[in-house]
């Protein structure tokens, strides 16, 4: 991987070199951002700074308490990327970095500004006199946005321990366990299959808190009769899926859970069927929204259908109303509409898919845990 990680570097330098900006290209860039230093070197270190400095130097400093300045991937190594750590725990590695931009000579110096915080970009302007800042023309999460055969290979992985974790939950006694029992049960079956961490906090959901989005799992207990939301996923080298899956407790669901789960199920299938390269990212929407407005329920998708995914569990592009541009090839995205009755609970399935042409089979479902209404 050290070739990619150089390779993805030299890109992001050109790239830069080409922006029109009123003070023309930078000298250098740092980055600050932790999974776009990691997508750059391949480092997990927290609290690094990654300096594309003057005359295709790179160097990456990380703080003083880091066990290692430069830690990669399972042995991976980068034999043209300096590393460095500071000498002072009080330090800060995007200050030193940009003083050690200043002395190499670079006079402009492009920074995240969407993830500096003014306090930084202070001290960083004041590091060196004639050393000016400017945000960065040409943000790195837009060049994560397609991903290449080893990052997709990350995810399958991720995915794969996902549906495994999840398939053995399924085989256990689930009534009269709590949802925060499940859920750091979940958690744990995910380290155990190989995962690194979860990809976000797991959620489980039962009776009347099934099918809400964003719900923390409490010490309500598992009852006959419920319906049962679970979203959870696994980090594999830092890339991260994400899997959603509702069923039944007990020996067959009711007439109104067969009717929501089945609309949920036609909204989530006409999302990824839209799923092509060259679609418009609203349109992927619109197809997955619409199915929901026909049966009165079009606002319980919320902002949007989806989402990408990669080092982070929330990247470009947007699946929703809004959004600008149109879909790649090898774009992973989230499928993930969802409806919740207030008092009865609801239904969510979120699926990991990787945008892929029609001549090469269409969308390839990464998270493959059966989408049938299962009673449990």
């Amino acid at each position: 991987m050290s070739e990619v990680h150089v390779a993805r570097r030299a890109l992001l330098r050109e790239r830069c070199a080409a922006a029109v900006t009123k003070d023309g290209p930078p000298d250098a860039v740092l980055v600050t951002r932790p999974a776009n230093i990691r997508y750059l070197t391949g480092s997990p270190v927290s609290g690094a700074a990654l300096l594309i400095g003057p005359g295709g130097v790179d160097t990456l400093l990380g703080p003083a308490s880091a066990d290692s300045a430069h830690q990669h991937d399972a042995g991976r190594s980068d034999d043209e990327l300096r590393t460095g750590r500071l000498s002072n725990p009080e330090g800060d590695t995007a200050v030193a970095a940009a003083d050690l931009a200043a002395t190499a000579g670079a006079r402009l110096l492009a920074v995240e500004e969407h993830h500096v915080t003014v306090a930084r970009h202070r001290a960083m302007a004041s590091v060196a006199s004639g050393l000016r800042l400017t945000g960065l023309a040409a943000p790195i999460e837009a060049q994560r946005v397609v991903k290449d055969d080893e990052e997709i290979s990350a995810l399958r992985i991720a995915a794969e321990i996902t549906d495994h974790a999840l398939g053995e939950l399924l085989e256990s006694i689930l009534v009269g366990r709590t949802e925060r029992h499940l859920a750091l049960e979940l958690e744990r079956r995910l380290i155990d299959h190989g995962a690194e961490g979860s990809a976000f906090p797991t959620c489980v959901a039962t009776g009347r808190n099934s099918g809400l989005a964003e719900h923390r799992p409490t010490d309500r207990r598992v009852e006959e009769g419920d319906f049962l939301s679970v979203r959870l996923g696994a980090q594999y080298h830092g890339y991260r899926c994400q899997i959603g899956r509702t069923f039944v407790i007990g020996t067959a669901p009711e007439d109104w859970q067969v009717e929501l789960y089945d609309l949920v199920f036609a909204a989530q299938r006409a999302g990824r069927e839209a799923l092509t390269p060259g679609m418009a990212c609203s349109d992927v929407d619109r197809a997955t929204r619409q199915v929901l407005r026909g049966a009165g329920h079009a606002e319980a998708l919320g902002s949007s259908t989806g989402h990408g995914v990669g080092l982070e569990i929330g990247e470009d592009p947007r699946l929703s109303p809004g959004a600008m541009g149109k879909l790649d090839a090898c774009v992973p995205v989230t499928i993930e509409p969802g409806v919740h009755l207030p008092g009865q609970g609801g239904v969510r399935i979120d699926d990991t898919l990787v945008v892929r042409p029609a001549a090469d089979g269409g969308p390839e479902l990464l998270t493959i845990t059966t989408k049938e209404l299962l009673a449990l």
